[in-house]
């Protein structure tokens, strides 16, 4: 009760913060697609790149969030206060899975496919576009699904370097040692987390067939 209250008592910032807080997923999540996908497909025509690549992605995953917001802070161009970085954290944390989930897509085609559209006169080129991505787009799209989720819940984190979000009540909560605060900010999080997962799981499911 205490709950639908304070929500009423503060709908306009609670929306606003929820629109911040789609703001940084939604981007992170479009520029690691930019990215990771591009790096995901070269892998599949350089192997020998695939552990050096994927191992430092592990690498930045096993970094804290917070720790991570705190060592780009500094640098010149993507570091400062608010969004920017927390933008570029999460597009950090964001490529792993789209990275693997490319490389595992289109590698896992059946070579006899691949031998095929050679044997009809496919460039390399076509061959991707026509033949791999289409085939390997439900994995692909999973690796966007789960870097989706897991941005919703990180990005709870980038209040603490000012760029806004649903993470402003959970900070705010915490230092006032008040729970209807943090519920009001991790609730509604935790909701925008299982529809993103849900709608996303719909959508792969569909390309998988």
């Amino acid at each position: 009760m205490n709950l639908l209250r304070f929500y009423g008592d503060h709908a306009r910032e609670a929306f606003g913060l929820l629109g911040q807080h789609l703001v940084l997923v939604g981007a992170s999540t479009f520029l690691a697609v930019l990215i990771g996908v591009p790096l995901g497909v070269l892998l599949t025509r350089r192997p020998a790149w695939r552990g050096p690549v994927l191992g430092l992605a592990n690498v930045f995953q096993t970094i804290p969030s917070l720790a991570l917001f705190g060592f780009l802070i500094p640098l010149p161009f993507l570091g400062g206060i608010g969004a920017r970085t927390a933008i570029v954290a999460l597009v950090v944390y964001a490529l792993l899975p789209i990275v693997r989930n490319t490389y595992v897509g289109i590698s896992g085609v059946d070579p006899a496919v691949r031998e095929a559209g050679r044997g009809m006169g496919m460039t390399d080129g076509q061959l991707l576009t026509m033949v791999e991505i289409p085939l390997g787009l439900g994995v692909i799209f999973a690796g966007v699904r789960v870097a989706t989720v897991v941005g919703v819940g990180t990005a709870t984190i980038a209040a603490a370097i000012g760029a806004g979000g649903l993470g402003v009540y959970i900070f705010r909560g915490v230092s006032t040692v008040d729970d209807t605060l943090i519920l009001a900010g991790a609730l509604p999080a935790a909701i925008l987390a299982l529809i993103a997962d849900g709608l996303l799981g719909l959508i792969e499911r569909r390309l998988a067939r």
